[in-house]
C-alpha cells in the first residue's frame, strides 16, 4: 500500500496539466554528437555545465513536470555544490532516470534489436532512488521496412519492457514505456501505422501479463509519420488523426499518461504534430511531450559552450518548453516560432 501511495505520488506531480517531460538522457556518444555540431569536447565538466543550464533555467517548472536524466547527471552537483537532482525538484521537476543499457543485435533477427539492462535492475533502482529518481525510463527500437520488424523483436522487445515496469513498480518507481518505431527508411505512414498498432498491441499484453498497473506507468510512444527517406510525407492534420486512431486502437484508458518522444522531427514539427493530436477530440489520456532534441536543439545552438550564453540559451529552453506546453493544451500557434526564434539567435543584451 505505502508503494502505491508513492507511485501515485508521482503520477500526480508528473501529469501536470500542460506540462511535459524533459529528455536529458543523452548517453555519452549521442551527447557527444550533440557536442560535435557546436564544436564543444564532451568532457564531464561540460557535460555537467550543460545540464546545469538546463535544470536551473529559471521558470521551467511552469511547463516542465519531469526530466530524464542519465547515470551521470545523478551524481553531478551544480556550481553552488547542489545536487543537480535537488536543483530540478526545487523547480517542482520530477527527476527520473533512464535505465536500460543500450541496444545491441537481436540473434537469429537481421536488422532487428534487442534492448539490454534488466540484470540487477532491481539494486540500481535503489540506488537511484538514494540520488533523487522518482521515476524511470526503458527505450525498445524498432527498425522499419517491408520485412522489419520481425514478430520476434516486437515479442522480444514487449517482454523486456513489462518486465522493466513490473521492476520498477516493485520498487516503488513509475516507469515510462517507450517503444520508439523509428523515422529511419523510406517506409510510408501506412506501414508506420501498421508496424505502430502492432507494437503496442504486443506491449500491453505484455504488461498484462507481468501485472503492470497500468494507473501508475507512462507511455512514450512514435507519432505515426512517415519514414524521413519517404518523398510523400503527411500532413499535420493526417499524422495527427493516424496518431489518435493508433492508441485509440491499442492504448487502455487505465493508462496515466502519454508522452510522445519527437523522434527525429525538427523542433517546430514536434510541436505542430502534437498540437494537432490535441485537437483531435476524444481522448482518455493526457497527451503531452517528452522531447529530446526537438527541446535542446535551439538551446544548444545559443549555448556553445560558453558562459556568457547561458542566459540566452535558457530563454530559449523556456520558449520552446513554453511553446510545447501550448500544444499539449491545443492551443500551440505557429506564428509564435518567430519570437522564439528571435529570442534563441539575440545576445543577452538583446533578450527582451
Amino acid at each position: 500500500m505505502q508503494t502505491d501511495s508513492e507511485l501515485q505520488s508521482t503520477i500526480d506531480a508528473i501529469t501536470q496539466d500542460g506540462k511535459g517531460l524533459l529528455a536529458a538522457d543523452e548517453s555519452g556518444p549521442t551527447i557527444a554528437k550533440r557536442f560535435k555540431t557546436i564544436d564543444v569536447e564532451s568532457n564531464e565538466e561540460n557535460r555537467r555545465a550543460w545540464r546545469t543550464l538546463l535544470l536551473s533555467t529559471p521558470g521551467l517548472g511552469q511547463y516542465v513536470s519531469g526530466v530524464i536524466l542519465y547515470e551521470e547527471t545523478l551524481g553531478q552537483r551544480a556550481d553552488d555544490g547542489e545536487p543537480l537532482p535537488s536543483l530540478a525538484a526545487r523547480q517542482g521537476i520530477v527527476p527520473g532516470i533512464k535505465v536500460d543499457s543500450g541496444k545491441i543485435a537481436l540473434a537469429h533477427a537481421p536488422g532487428d534489436e534487442i534492448t539490454q539492462g534488466l540484470d540487477g535492475l532491481a539494486g540500481r533502482l535503489e540506488k537511484y532512488k538514494a540520488q533523487g529518481a522518482r521515476f524511470a525510463k526503458w527505450r525498445a527500437v524498432y527498425n522499419v521496412s517491408d520485412t522489419l520488424p520481425s514478430r520476434l523483436a516486437v515479442q522480444a522487445n514487449a517482454e523486456s519492457l513489462a518486465r522493466y515496469a513490473a521492476i520498477c513498480q516493485e520498487a516503488g518507481v513509475v516507469p515510462i514505456v517507450e517503444p520508439e518505431v523509428l523515422m529511419d527508411g523510406d517506409h510510408s505512414i501506412d506501414r508506420c501505422s501498421h508496424v505502430n498498432e502492432a507494437v503496442l498491441h504486443e506491449v500491453f499484453d505484455a504488461l498484462h501479463r507481468h501485472a503492470v498497473v497500468l494507473e501508475h506507468m507512462l507511455l512514450k510512444p512514435s507519432m505515426v509519420i512517415a519514414g524521413k527517406a519517404n518523398k510523400q510525407q503527411a500532413s499535420v492534420s493526417e499524422v495527427a488523426a493516424r496518431t489518435v486512431s493508433v492508441l485509440g486502437r491499442t492504448v487502455p484508458p487505465a493508462v496515466a499518461g502519454i508522452y510522445f518522444l519527437s523522434g527525429g522531427q525538427t523542433p517546430e514539427e514536434a510541436s505542430a504534430h502534437l498540437d494537432a493530436i490535441n485537437r483531435m477530440g476524444r481522448r482518455p489520456w493526457p497527451l503531452s511531450f517528452s522531447y529530446g532534441r526537438a527541446l535542446q536543439e535551439p538551446v544548444l545552438a545559443a549555448w556553445r559552450g560558453k558562459a556568457e550564453n547561458v542566459e540566452v540559451a535558457q530563454q530559449a529552453l523556456l520558449k520552446r518548453a513554453r511553446l510545447n506546453s501550448a500544444a499539449a493544451r491545443g492551443c500551440y500557434a505557429a506564428k509564435d516560432e518567430a519570437s522564439a526564434l528571435s529570442v534563441s539567435r539575440a545576445s543577452p543584451s538583446e533578450r527582451p
